[in-house]
């Protein structure tokens, strides 16, 4: 791949938007558009606190992550049958397709549904139709990771992966997301020792609004392979070497960090530094109903506002996000051989 490939704003925008990558920290719930939760409102019969559409959109004003998490699990709670599930995550492999992601890696939060009644399986069901479905009608890959509440106990983490060890063959790992100021990583760490045991991939939100030693206890504590944000370990020049040495993926998601006053302005964001200092960055849209943009508007509003990006650096975030993915080696040969191919058609 040439280095010194310079585009013009449509054409990297196209390029952004048809270069085969990954996406690898979406969480399925926060996919959740306002128009389908007033569909699934009207099928399930719930009564939601906003007149329509258009006053939920408005209600998308938030302050910091606990004001999100607040509306976000009020959204979440039309989610009652295998039904919804299914056409949420249809709904998002649909975009995902449209803005080249080749393979997508979906946390789910099963305590969010379990503890309103809703059955385990009846999550499980929903997204695996709809990933085979996508597999089968759209030739997208996926799967599906399980994500532990942090502002929950570890106690309720044992008894959710109890609950889920029936359905292990449905999804690759385990993560860490909710609130992530006062609950730091080795609070969960039996419940992830055990996760390891069993095989299963670990990752974990640390770095957005907690502090780099957050990064630090999910690499040491939890053992994690990928950090789920991190942009806090430019803060720590230990930290960076780390992971630098250990190329640990960063899974960056610019449009969230600026929704949530992780960063003032999209302008303000170190993922060129990230990059430049020698670290696996991706980019990805986190909870994009919420947050105001897909994978291919996190790519065109990110490469807009850091004039420092560029082709080649488009090339590298692509690349890390299929390296660093848990889908088999096989598929990410094939996936960067596309890449490959993709980018030379631009010279």
């Amino acid at each position: 791949m040439r280095t010194d490939l310079t585009l013009p704003p449509d054409a990297l925008a196209e390029l952004l938007r048809t270069m085969p990558k990954t996406e690898l920290h979406i969480h399925i719930e926060g996919s959740l558009e306002p128009e389908l939760i007033f569909e699934l409102a009207r099928r399930n019969g719930v009564a939601l606190a906003y007149p329509d559409v258009d006053g939920l959109r408005r209600a998308y004003a938030f302050t910091d992550l606990q004001s999100f998490l607040d509306i976000y699990y009020a959204g979440a709670s039309v989610l009652q049958t295998e039904a919804d599930f299914f056409d949420m995550a249809m709904a998002y492999f649909r975009r995902a397709v449209a803005d080249g992601v080749v393979h997508a890696e979906l946390f789910f939060d099963p305590q969010t549904h379990t503890d309103r009644g809703v059955p385990f399986e009846t999550v499980i069901r929903g997204l695996t139709r709809a990933r085979e479905t996508a597999q089968r009608e759209l030739g997208l890959s996926s799967a599906l990771i399980l994500c532990f509440l942090r502002h929950l106990s570890e106690e309720a983490a044992f008894e959710t992966l109890e609950e889920a060890l029936p359905w292990r063959d449905h999804f690759v790992g385990v993560g860490l997301d909710s609130s992530e100021r006062g609950h730091p990583p080795e609070k969960f760490a039996k419940v992830f020792a055990r996760c390891r045991e069993l095989g299963l991939r670990l990752v974990a939100h640390a770095g957005e609004e907690g502090p780099p030693a957050y990064v630090w206890s999910a690499l040491d504590v939890l053992k994690v392979e990928r950090i789920d944000h991190g942009v806090r370990a430019l803060e720590d020049a230990n930290l960076v070497q780390r992971l630098a040495r250990d190329r640990v993926p960063l899974t960056v998601c610019p449009l969230s960090n600026v929704k949530l006053r992780v960063f003032d302005r999209l302008s303000d964001h170190n993922l060129g530094q990230l990059l430049a200092s020698g670290l696996v960055a991706t980019v990805n849209s986190d909870d994009p109903a919420y947050f105001g943009g897909y994978l291919h508007q996190n790519f065109v509003e990110t490469f807009a506002a850091l004039p420092a990006l560029q082709a080649p650096q488009a090339y590298t975030l692509a690349r890390n996000s299929i390296e660093a993915s848990f889908a088999q080696a096989s598929a990410k040969a094939r996936w960067i051989e596309q890449l490959d191919a993709h980018f030379a058609s631009f010279h």
